[in-house]
């Protein structure tokens, strides 16, 4: 997979208590289908963990690495989100977060909309 993928304990409705964390694994050994998607609130402790997390990928400190070693300090929780998502990290998910967000613009979505119909 793109993400990394939690290994989840169902709390209430869709919050999540994450028992374990996978960076991008194969689809075949995901914990889950829930994906991690770059939305996070930590407490400070954080920076204490990131301190001593050592590097990983690209010699970096990974943040994924970070909070696996949180995991032995304390609980976290994840929210399943609900909605329309973007992966603005691709050019393609860029793009279709731009054009969505533009065609919703009162000054510019109706000439950008028959714009797009002449280009299909």
């Amino acid at each position: 997979t793109k993400y990394g993928i939690i290994e989840p304990k169902r709390v209430s409705g869709r919050i999540y208590q994450v028992l374990g964390l996978a960076e991008k694994p194969k689809p075949q050994e995901a914990p889950s289908n829930l994906g991690v998607v770059g939305r996070y609130i930590l407490m400070p402790q954080i920076f204490d963990v990131l301190e001593v997390t050592p590097p990983g990928k690209n010699q970096e400190v990974q943040l994924t690495d970070a909070l696996q070693l949180l995991l032995k300090q304390q609980a976290i929780y994840a929210y399943e989100f609900e909605g329309v998502r973007y992966d603005a990290g691709t050019p393609l998910g860029w793009l279709e977060a731009t054009v969505a967000f533009a065609l919703k613009q009162p000054d510019i979505g109706q000439e950008l909309r028959e714009y797009l119909r002449q280009l299909l």
